[in-house]
């Protein structure tokens, strides 16, 4: 049975959802810090460049936000671009899709207000994606109040239950608006749906009166605090209990539950353990672990998790497993562990956008699609993220995207390394060492000369220089007539060393 654990502290909340025991998503929400992701905020448009069909606006933040032409809804666009309706309107229904008819700089002018929501936090120098294809996410429904759409969850495989709850949605949504039917609705009954229903619309309501008052740019509405967003999306039958280790926070968030799901009220808890509730359930050496690049299999063999700047790449290797039968059978089992942990490792990264999966080649086809499917069957069941799945190519290679949600673990936990930049790779001390005795030289033959030159290098320097080219130097001393001294500083990083001509 799952478990939901929150985690107060003065500086940060983290929430952990454990099955079993072992972590499944970890979240954190800083106190100091603000969230923008599904923010809904006031903004101007600072530059139009229709050439990449995107505009610039200014959000109150660092760096303006970006809104591409496939974030703004069709009808706010279509009514923007009266002198070309004609036009749009014929293309076929593959243009209309693809939004090629549509011109950015007919559509938002410079200097305007809008209303965007943010889809995605800002990244490194890429400031935060917007939309105007706005979404609200309630305990049984997504609201869409601009796209008069309704979707379903494709976890809910009833017919007659899709059917049941598009009609309850459909009757107590007025005209023009739409809604994606969440997974947690399917067996709900019509006055809890109207209940959910009811209360987006109030508070879109709100938004919409909100903007009118308010002065560019400026925040016109924030989505409940983390701990409240985890027990909305997460809270079901499948979860035995929520222990919380404050008892203000526990207090708040039964209140919570009491109004929006009465049901699970006494699943709600208050933790009251001497060891912490991180170190009770051992969730922080998980925690470490996610942040490895090797992840190690039960059956001895391991994954592989390498992200780069287009896409996250996973590698699956057989280790030690050997099997009982022979080769194709060690192969098919490593293959079905690995998908599952692949699933698992996902959710915990926050990994999302473009993802390929190298498992290991199998033989048969009947082997490829027992994998494929059963993949595809467990990021159903335990991922509540979107994703698309290609089948395994011939080379053993399954291709996918996951929704991307906020930044990955990595980014959240750890700052870019100062050695290496991020390469996971830092000079070698040999490398090094030539580029010391290289500026030694320019030094010498600059036509300046010195009685005596000082450097001062990292210790691994300073040894490699010492005992391996001790003749350049004494070289360098002898045809220069000038006086060389190595000084080990352990305040210098491997790639920095200091010059003093004397």
């Amino acid at each position: 049975m799952k478990k939901i654990l929150i985690n107060e502290e003065p500086w940060q909340t983290r929430i952990a959802i454990i099955d079993n025991g072992k972590l499944q998503n970890i979240y954190f929400w800083s106190h100091a810090g603000t969230q923008l992701e599904r923010c809904f905020l006031k903004g101007k448009i600072t530059k139009v460049l229709p050439g990449i069909q995107t505009a610039f606006v200014d959000i109150g933040q660092e760096k303006s936000g970006f809104l591409h032409i496939s974030e703004i809804d069709r009808e706010l666009a279509i009514n923007r671009m009266n002198d070309t309706l004609d036009q749009v309107e014929s293309t076929n229904k593959k243009e209309r899709r693809g939004r090629h008819s549509l011109d950015i700089g007919k559509i938002l002018k410079e200097g305007e207000t809008i209303l965007v929501q943010v889809s995605k936090e800002p990244v490194n120098e890429k400031g935060a994606k917007l939309t105007t294809c706005y979404t609200l996410p309630g305990r049984f429904i997504v609201l869409m109040p601009n796209i008069p759409r309704i979707g379903t969850s494709k976890k809910i495989e009833k017919l007659e239950e899709r059917a049941r709850l598009k009609s309850l949605v459909l009757k107590n949504l007025p005209e023009g608006m739409g809604a994606i039917i969440r997974t947690c609705s399917e067996g709900r009954k019509e006055q809890e749906i109207k209940q959910d229903v009811k209360f987006l619309l109030e508070t879109w309501n709100d938004i919409k009166a909100q903007e009118e008052k308010a002065e560019s740019p400026a925040k016109i509405y924030q989505d409940i605090s983390l701990p409240f967003q985890v027990i909305r999306d997460h809270l079901d039958e499948d979860v035995e209990s929520v222990i919380i280790d404050n008892k203000e926070q526990q207090k708040e968030i039964a209140k919570y539950v009491k109004r929006i799901a009465p049901e699970y009220s006494a699943k709600i808890k208050t933790y009251t353990g001497k060891t912490a509730l991180f170190d009770y359930y051992k969730i922080d050496g998980q925690i470490r672990e996610a942040l490895n690049t090797k992840v190690e299999l039960k059956s001895g063999g391991s994954i592989v998790i390498e992200a780069t700047e287009a896409m996250s790449v996973v590698d699956v290797n057989t280790g030690r497993f050997i099997g009982k039968t022979n080769l194709e059978d060690t192969i098919l089992k490593t293959n079905l562990e690995a998908a599952q942990e692949v699933v698992r490792q996902l959710k915990i990264r926050n990994i999302g956008g473009l993802i390929v999966i190298d498992f290991i080649d199998m033989a048969t086809s009947t082997n490829r699609q027992k994998l494929f499917r059963f993949f595809e069957k467990t990021l159903k069941e335990q991922d509540k993220f979107q994703s698309v799945v290609l089948r395994i190519s011939e080379f053993g290679l399954v291709q996918m995207t996951r929704k991307r949600s906020g930044k990955t673990l990595n980014k959240q936990l750890t700052d870019e390394c100062s050695n290496c930049r991020g390469t996971g790779m830092t000079p070698a001390v040999h490398t090094e060492s030539y580029k010391v005795l290289h500026k030694i030289k320019e030094e010498l033959e600059s036509g300046k000369p010195a009685a005596s030159i000082t450097l001062k290098l990292s210790p691994k320097i300073f040894d490699y220089i010492s005992r391996t080219e001790y003749h350049t130097l004494f070289n360098f001393e002898k045809t220069h007539n000038c006086k060389i001294i190595l000084q080990s500083e352990k305040s210098l990083d491997i790639n920095s060393f200091k010059i003093e001509k004397k």
